[in-house]
């Protein structure tokens, strides 16, 4: 066999090896854990040194929001995306905010973070949400949440450090956050809990 045709073969084995594992981690992500839960401990080795009102994020129209205003109700925070297939759940967080929002507020982050699921704009984001599920809740600028580009409000969800007990950071889109009425990070629940889970509800305290 020639040796061109040998490193020829050789290269394919190796895109086909890659391609698997990169699928392998895609499954791993969409399947593994789908329905997990995580809760602050009762008692916490460190005091957080951040709260979620230290944050100013930027809404879906480029205006600048201080998460403070929101002291006194709990609050999901959402990392979303229009192309996956948890994206029916803006449709079940739209009916559990326009029942709850006089104690709980619901907070979607659009992120292209998980295979490449929110590849549009400000502009088209919000027309696909108002469009397909009538979102009111508050939406804000596409960021990353996880990697080296991590939104710093991402950053303080994902670090023991800073928010007291947490270190799960995002496995696919639609996981959830729970904030409390004092601002501290008190509950992660992963992309396939939704608002009617008991665990969830238990959380919130409805």
């Amino acid at each position: 066999m020639r040796s061109s045709t040998k490193f020829i073969l050789a290269a394919t084995a190796v895109v086909i090896l890659i391609t698997a594992m990169s699928f392998s981690r895609l499954v791993k992500h969409v399947f593994s854990d789908k329905n997990a839960a995580l809760s602050a401990p009762a008692s916490m080795e460190a005091a957080p040194t951040k709260s979620l009102y230290d944050f100013t994020m930027n809404s879906l129209d480029g205006k600048p929001v201080a998460l403070s205003q929101y002291k006194g109700k709990k609050v999901i925070i959402l990392n979303t995306a229009s192309e996956c297939g948890y994206t029916p759940q803006y449709a079940d967080w739209e009916k559990f905010y326009e029942a709850h929002k006089d104690k709980v507020v619901v907070l979607g982050f659009p992120a292209n973070n998980f295979g490449g699921q929110e590849p549009g704009s400000s502009k088209e984001i919000a027309s696909f949400c108002q469009k397909n599920y009538g979102v009111t809740f508050p939406l804000f600028e596409k960021i990353d949440v996880v990697g080296d580009k991590q939104a710093p409000l991402y950053k303080w969800l994902t670090t023991k450090s800073l928010n007291g007990w947490n270190e799960q950071a995002p496995g696919w889109n639609f996981c959830k956050y729970v904030v409390d009425e004092n601002g501290k990070l008190t509950h992660f629940f992963a992309s396939g809990v939704k608002p009617n889970d008991g665990a969830f509800k238990k959380a919130v305290g409805i």
